[in-house]
């Protein structure tokens, strides 16, 4: 069998105090469980694959003695009532918070170096009044790892909740990139202006006359910078970019203009799709070279891998939790066992979870470890 990765215990002996020190949102008196405790059993569930209430409440009526004993439980273990009503009660911005911190300093204990930001949709949160949940989240360029969510208000979007998601960061020098709906000027001075970040703004239909300009460029003229290929999720792609040095464009801090070309090919069907895409960017040539324009550009489109987890491994959009703060304190236990097992060594998501299901306690040695 493989070697399986094991965490160091300096590097994840605070995680058990952080989930501990969050706010507990039932009164004191009756209070059967701490609630650091009922947060590390959904952790466990969750890391090994429980995507639903059911799941988390099945696996904590098995949990063996060895993992009641060092979570400190006696012989009675909570029912899934209880966490439900915690999970769907719980300060949702404060686990999300604590969890991205925590994350943060694990990973990039530095500080960030590039940092992607997208939203994503918890689908079976819907219900017949109330629209699905929808997250917006800060994933670092090459992690699975997100260190700030926050959710998007159900009379809102994106827009309004981007400067209050990347506000507490430390951003002085960090690369940010997103998408089009997020291609603000009052965004673009936030980062530069008050964060002291660089960014790269994806230019669409939202920006049409902005989006003329970058089209009239003289592209044909311009060397190609980068052309990878990649391959996954039934799909073969390549990605074409150039950039060009901008004066005088109508958008805060612009200094380079760049053309993506993506040619995608499904496996499957051999149907073979174009786009092409414009983007503005806060870097000048000399502050980025060619290969770091396109690693940041692949660097944001390398979050769709971390939904992929969530769809699939995890079976989020399957997940019908929908009262309450529980479907977003879910997503946020998914991003955290993700990046757990990212942490320590995993690469494929689907063989760790299958791995903590069979041995928990290598899971809660992730949490709070034994030295």
């Amino acid at each position: 069998m493989a070697d399986v990765p094991t965490a160091e215990p300096e590097e994840v002996v605070h995680l058990a105090e952080v989930l501990q020190a969050l706010p507990d949102p039932r009164r004191r008196q009756g209070r059967r469980y701490r609630l650091g405790v009922l947060l590390a059993l959904c952790t466990l569930a969750v890391l090994g694959g429980a995507a639903t209430l059911v799941s988390i409440a099945r696996f904590t009526a098995g949990a063996p003695p060895e993992i009641r004993a060092r979570l400190g439980l006696g012989a009675r273990v909570p029912r899934a009532c209880t966490l439900g009503r915690l999970l769907a009660r719980i300060d949702a911005d404060a686990l999300d918070r604590a969890v991205g911190d925590w994350l943060a300093g694990q990973f990039h204990p530095g500080g960030l170096r590039a940092l992607a930001v997208d939203g994503k949709s918890l689908r079976g949160s819907r219900t017949a009044t109330r629209t699905a949940v929808h997250l917006l989240a800060a994933v670092p360029h090459g992690e699975k790892t997100v260190v700030a969510q926050r959710q998007v208000d159900s009379k809102s979007n994106e827009i309004t909740a981007f400067r209050p998601l990347l506000a507490p960061l430390q951003l002085a020098g960090t690369l940010v990139t997103f998408d089009a709906l997020l291609t603000q000027t009052d965004h673009a001075r936030f980062l530069v202006e008050e964060k002291k970040a660089h960014y790269v703004a994806v230019v669409k239909g939202n920006h049409p006359t902005l989006q003329a300009v970058l089209k009239k460029l003289p592209w044909r003229d311009v060397p190609l910078l980068d052309k990878p290929r990649t391959a996954g999720h039934g799909r073969d792609e390549i990605r074409r970019l150039k950039a060009v040095t901008v004066t005088q464009l109508a958008f805060p801090h612009a200094v380079q203009a760049l053309q993506i070309v993506r040619r995608r090919r499904d496996v499957r069907t051999g149907k073979v799709t174009h786009e092409r895409l414009y983007a503005v960017t806060s870097l000048a040539a000399e502050q980025a070279t060619a290969a770091q324009l396109a690693a940041a550009v692949r660097g944001h489109w390398q979050i769709e891998a971390l939904h992929h987890i969530r769809d699939t491994t995890f079976r989020e959009d399957a997940c019908r939790v929908r009262t309450g703060n529980a479907p977003r304190a879910l997503a946020t236990l998914r991003n955290l066992a993700i990046a757990l097992a990212h942490l320590v060594g995993w690469t494929n998501h689907a063989e760790a979870t299958d791995h903590y299901r069979s041995h928990p306690n290598h899971a809660l040695d992730l949490i709070t470890p034994t030295n």
